[in-house]
């Protein structure tokens, strides 16, 4: 039996590689973004514009993903700032998927812009598994105008890790025989799930690398981190048991935020918001033939202190004006009349079936409203997401679905 072979392909400053692909090869500018310091963000005159990708240059400026584009212009003035275009990136995404099939057994889309590629068995058909690598590099460059770095293993995790190093268009290898090498002596914070609150706390246990963390009793981490202590373990071990994905996995919950151009105290206006935030976490929910249980109503202040509230519906649904009533209840019951930074609704206990548990006040009214929400859903479909909208957003300055990133995700249907 074949030893385990996993590629994890992983592309370049997606949304900048693609953006600068897409404007050189097909739009046919001279100016490539990719050589000099850009970055893929949103309207930089709104508090909630931030980078999205920034190109190899950027970086010498300490530009960093997430960051506000208002600070991303005091470390670069002369920064090129374009707008994200998502449908491209979504076909650019498909492309890529397409082209690792051809070649892949198995291939499961980790994210819009990373892949696995169960590649077990084929050193027969292949040859060496880095010369292949390097070559399958090459093919995506040549036929899809972008870069990506592959990481090569025996499991997902360690093929995750190795494609993170030495960006970008390269290969590299973390055999379990590499571990003590290549993985060890890096930083905690590099290790695939531990965020800065993990690190923060593992550093004051005294653990500072990741052979440190590897070395560390289990029981300490569970104490201090319950399952997820574990599992950073198994990580920091190379031990990774994840299956193979051949189908991408369901979403278990679906929620948009928006941190506000001003901090708000009305409302009526958080509700008219809240109301867009509910139109477009409808529409993800029932581009995926889903429904949800659970509804929760997220906020920041000012002083960015957070609070949150949930509640369980008493059946599963996936009509926009039932998750925006359950979240104003939600908003009534949260808010203390603090001035709002952000706003979140977020869903959980997503389900394929449904069943609505009547009363004699609602009677058939959901039933008909997931009708109407449908049919709307095709219209904006057919037509554009803005061909319909409620009447409350007329001559309004808020936009009737706010949802950033995932505009791509609810304008495609299956």
């Amino acid at each position: 039996m074949s030893e385990p072979l996993i590629f994890h392909i992983d592309v370049n400053s997606a949304f900048l590689s693609w953006e600068a692909s897409y404007r050189v090869n097909t739009l046919g500018e001279e100016e490539d973004l990719r050589l000099i310091p850009s970055a893929v963000g949103g309207d930089i005159e709104r508090r909630h514009g931030i980078v999205l990708a920034k190109s190899t240059p950027a970086k010498k400026y300490k530009i960093t993903t997430g960051e506000p584009l208002v600070n991303a212009l005091k470390k670069c003035p002369n920064l090129v700032i374009v707008p994200p275009n998502f449908d491209l990136y979504v076909k650019c995404s498909s492309e890529l998927m397409k082209l690792l099939k051809e070649y892949a057994p198995e291939v499961e889309q980790y994210s819009i812009d990373e892949a696995f590629c169960n590649m077990t068995g084929t050193s027969m058909l292949y040859g060496s598994p880095v010369e292949f690598a390097n070559k399958l590099k090459d093919i995506i460059k040549n036929e899809l105008k972008f870069t990506v770095n592959i990481g090569i293993s025996s499991n997902k995790i360690l093929a995750k890790m190795a494609s993170d190093f030495e960006k970008p268009d390269k290969v590299h290898t973390l055999f379990p025989n590499e571990i003590s090498t290549k993985l060890w002596p890096l930083p905690v914070e590099d290790l695939f799930y531990v965020g800065r609150s993990t690190a923060q706390k593992l550093r004051k246990l005294g653990i500072s690398t990741i052979g440190e963390l590897a070395d560390t009793d289990p029981e300490i981490l569970r104490f201090h981190f319950k399952k997820h202590g574990e599992v950073i373990y198994n990580y920091a071990n190379g031990i990774d048991n994840t299956p193979f994905e051949r189908e991408p996995v369901k979403n278990k919950g679906y929620g948009n935020s928006i941190t506000l151009s001003a901090d708000l105290t009305d409302a009526k206006i958080a509700k008219q918001i809240i109301l867009s935030l509910c139109e477009t976490v409808a529409a993800r929910i029932r581009a995926d033939k889903a429904y949800i249980g659970v509804v929760s109503v997220s906020i920041v202040n000012f002083e960015f202190s957070h609070s949150s509230r949930q509640i369980t519906l008493d059946s599963p649904t996936n009509v926009t004006e039932k998750i925006y009533e359950t979240a104003c209840m939600l908003f009534d019951n949260l808010w203390d009349n603090t001035p709002i930074r952000l706003l979140g609704v977020s869903t959980s206990h997503a389900t394929d079936t449904a069943f609505e548990q009547y009363n004699m006040f609602d009677m058939d009214r959901f039933e008909k409203l997931s009708k109407l929400n449908n049919a709307i859903d095709s219209i904006r479909n057919k037509y554009g997401e803005d061909s319909v909208q409620r009447a409350s957003f007329i001559n309004s300055k808020q936009t009737h679905m706010t949802g950033g990133i995932n505009k791509s995700k609810r304008n495609k249907r299956d």
